[in-house]
């Protein structure tokens, strides 16, 4: 009973935009508002052909490895500037400088030094997506409890092993939210990368559609992007529950010991 009603309760609002969407749109006569019915038409034959491995997959490909890279250099500095103070004081100016520069605002000066290609969209894809990682992993580094550190210490663990045991487990759950935050600004950079000076993907197609007044098949584009926004947050949750069943379990028993 409990997994039909959070069922229905994941399903509920979808579905109520998908009738409002419908029940709004049903007589269209707008060009630039077409009905849902036309748009869902387009669906299959914009992307379910050619497209799907000219401009889908790649876009993909660059999310991931440009999501991929973010990940693990906001990590690895994280854990070099959470566990040391001189390094958090002098460099805490720096990052708040440079996280507050709107990623989209380097995809021209990223264009001036990597070019027009495939290294351009990733490397705007890191610039935006690193920010969120790099200062969750540094909280979480920093809140791992003292006591443990001394533990470790006195039973002599080898700083590898006080990274793999204590450390990064310890930040997991802050690294994970800040994961979690990367993955949708990656969708956006993904799609605005696109945008400037690209031969194909999500964005450089969804513009061209916006272009020759193929408005369907643009709408069909928007839908897409929000379907593998579902998917790939759906995939991370997954993977998020199984590195962190031992948070998952600790929290809900000191749920049920509070009680």
């Amino acid at each position: 009973m409990n997994a039909a009603r959070r069922t229905l309760l994941v399903l509920a609002v979808p579905l109520l935009l998908i009738v409002t969407w419908w029940a709004a749109t049903a007589g269209s006569t707008s060009f630039f508002w077409p009905p849902l019915t036309r748009i869902a038409g387009a669906f299959g034959e914009t992307w379910l052909t050619g497209r799907f491995t000219a401009d889908v997959l790649p876009s993909l490909a660059r999310l991931l490895a440009g999501y991929l890279a973010a990940v693990l250099l906001g990590v690895a500095l994280g854990v070099a500037i959470g566990s040391s103070r001189t390094l958090r004081a002098l460099l805490e100016p720096v990052l708040e400088f440079f996280r507050a520069i709107p990623s989209p605002v380097l995809v021209p000066i990223l264009m001036l030094f990597a070019g027009i290609g495939n290294g351009m969209k990733v490397l705007v894809i890191v610039s935006g997506c690193v920010w969120p990682v790099l200062l969750n992993t540094v909280e979480g580094v920093r809140a791992v409890d003292e006591v443990l550190r001394d533990t470790a210490r006195s039973y002599r663990f080898r700083r590898r092993s006080r990274l793999l045991r204590l450390v990064l487990p310890g930040a997991g759950p802050r690294i994970a939210a800040g994961a979690r935050q990367a993955l949708s600004i990656g969708i956006i950079l993904m799609v605005i990368s696109e945008m400037f000076a690209a031969g194909n993907g999500l964005g450089f197609t969804i513009i061209q559609f916006q272009r020759s007044f193929a408005i369907p098949q643009m709408w069909t584009g928007i839908i897409l992007l929000g379907l593998i926004g579902i998917v790939l947050s759906m995939l991370f949750r997954l993977a998020e529950a199984r590195l962190l069943s031992w948070y998952t379990g600790l929290r809900a028993a000191q749920r049920e010991g509070s009680r």
